[in-house]
């Protein structure tokens, strides 16, 4: 076994420990949650009160717009969760039979189909709400029906999906090419 040069070890121990610089990061993110719990909360409680004057289109919105904060949240903890146990430090939960099952076996491209999965859900309740905005076509609208926005809504929607079917099938390449790999003898490769 060859010596290391003590510089590189140093500059190894410098570029491996520098993971915990992403550890505020992750407590910022925790932060957001705050943030967006509030913002759920304040949905909640402003609609409560009148729960029985709302018609159904009203309590629709206000359940699509209550699940897309909650997937939200849900995508927040996704990446707080994997990205720390990924790159800062594993995450010891003592055992406890509550830690998810996805905890510690997520890796990147997983991360990577958790979020744009999460992105495309997000999109499409927001298109959905402003789809259900718009007055029927036998009433006068309340409001103009603002035509570049939901045009730009479902193009930005139809990008999300088609980003997110290509990710899948990059993935699938990959693997094929690690199966592939693996397949062949030692000395081929």
């Amino acid at each position: 076994m060859k010596a290391r040069n003590p510089a590189e070890k140093i500059l190894e121990s410098v570029l491996f420990n520098s993971r915990w610089l992403l550890a505020p990061v992750y407590l910022g993110l925790v932060a957001s949650i705050l943030l967006l719990l509030a913002a759920f909360m304040n949905e909640l409680f402003h609609d409560l009160p009148r729960m029985f004057v709302l018609n159904s289109e009203q309590v629709i919105l206000s359940v699509l717009t209550l699940i897309d904060l909650s997937l939200a949240l849900n995508l927040v903890m996704i990446v707080v969760f994997s990205g720390y146990e990924n790159f800062v430090s594993k995450i010891d939960t003592g055992g406890s039979e509550d830690r998810p099952d996805w905890m510690g076996t997520l890796d990147f491209s997983g991360l990577k189909m958790k979020l744009i999965g999460s992105i495309v859900a997000i999109s499409a309740i927001s298109l959905l709400r402003a789809f259900m905005t718009l007055a029927p076509a036998d009433q006068p609208a309340n409001q103009p029906v603002d035509e570049a926005r939901l045009k730009w809504m479902v193009i930005l929607h139809l990008t999300f999906i088609v980003s997110g079917v290509l990710f899948a099938l990059m993935d699938w390449i990959a693997s094929l090419s690690g199966k592939h790999d693996d397949d062949e003898p030692p000395a081929a490769r």
